[in-house]
């Protein structure tokens, strides 16, 4: 919730709880006087008037003041103290002021001058005080739950840009050895391999610092990085991309499928293994994406070997952008590896 709407909604409060007390405070005094063959409609205005300064008065010193020194500094007695004196001068004064000023009638026993006109006055004004008051609470905590939405947010802002900075030096050794390779083999490719680095590199540093991307350039960038891997390969290995729906107006967060397409060249092709293969798939049905990503296992595959902190790190970062709107499975069977992402795109 944003300050702005913060002060709105207690104004509003405000506003409403005045408007609801004006209006019936108005009709009690305008029923008592209509009681008399004329409505005297300026003593009425007089009377509304008065008690709604009054009470106001005494709120709003206590709203702004009082309450603000008691929570900053949690002195009760203090608070106590001084409302009560404060409490006392201004109900003594708006009674002295009705009973003097605005009472018209000679009659100096009647309801003004009663115990129960005091207790009335005194009642209702400490019902007022006090809802106002909480009020004030209310206001402290949207306040607070407000700041406490803005510090995790920022929190799980900066925990993705921190994963996000641990992407690009994973895909830059990554890519870094392939491209040693292909100079180390004096291949024609190197030129090429260079080019698609330098396209991919430009998503990476620009277009993926942005919370959300087109998903037509992210799997712009899978195939970049398909490419790659053909040119290493000297497509000797069978490597399947499928692509079902329509793609364009769909947004996704960044870096998000490539460490499962790196992790099946990582652990499941070589050039040694003629049977090696990967197949990988992406379907979109409305705003639901499909991510698959099918490699095959070498015979002899170091089981020791870890993935470093790739996985970790998209599984984190799945967990902060898509709260209970993904589904992450995986199958490691003997000669085949098997990894299905579904999404709920926003």
């Amino acid at each position: 919730m944003s300050s702005t709407s913060q002060r709105t909604k207690v104004i509003l409060l405000h506003v409403s709880f005045w408007c609801v007390y004006l209006s019936v405070l108005f009709y009690q005094v305008s029923s008592f006087q209509k009681g008399r063959d004329i409505v005297d409609w300026g003593r009425v205005l007089t009377i509304v008037s008065t008690q709604v300064f009054f009470a106001a008065l005494l709120s709003y010193v206590n709203y702004f003041t009082f309450l603000p020194q008691l929570l900053a500094k949690d002195n009760k007695w203090k608070y106590v103290i001084q409302f009560i004196l404060f409490f006392t001068v201004v109900i003594s004064l708006r009674i002295y002021l009705e009973r003097e000023v605005l009472n018209v009638s000679t009659n100096r026993e009647g309801y003004l001058f009663s115990m129960r006109f005091i207790v009335q006055v005194v009642t209702s004004n400490l019902f007022i005080v006090i809802f106002v008051g909480m009020l004030r609470f209310a206001e402290d905590w949207f306040e607070l739950e407000a700041r406490r939405k803005e510090i995790e947010h920022e929190k799980l802002a900066a925990e993705l840009n921190f994963l996000k900075a641990q992407i690009n030096p994973h895909f830059l050794f990554n890519t870094l050895n392939n491209l040693y390779y292909l100079a180390y083999t004096k291949s024609d490719n190197t030129t090429e391999v260079i080019a698609k680095l330098s396209q991919m590199m430009r998503y990476m540093i620009y277009d993926s610092n942005h919370p959300k991307v087109l998903l037509s350039k992210e799997i712009e960038y899978m195939q970049n990085y398909i490419s790659l891997e053909r040119l290493r390969l000297n497509d000797q290995i069978p490597i399947k991309f499928d692509l079902k729906g329509e793609i364009e107006n769909k947004w996704i967060t960044p870096l998000i499928f490539i460490t499962f397409l790196e992790n099946a060249f990582k652990h499941g092709v070589n050039n040694s293994n003629p049977k090696a293969w990967v197949n990988v798939s992406i379907q979109i049905a409305d705003n639901e994406c499909i991510y698959t990503v099918e490699n095959s296992k070498p015979e002899k595959a170091d089981t020791h070997e870890k993935s470093g902190i790739g996985l970790q790190n998209v599984a984190r970062r799945l967990e902060l952008s898509y709260p209970g709107k993904y589904q992450l499975t995986s199958e490691d069977k003997k000669d085949v590896y098997f990894v299905q992402l579904t999404l709920t795109l926003r």
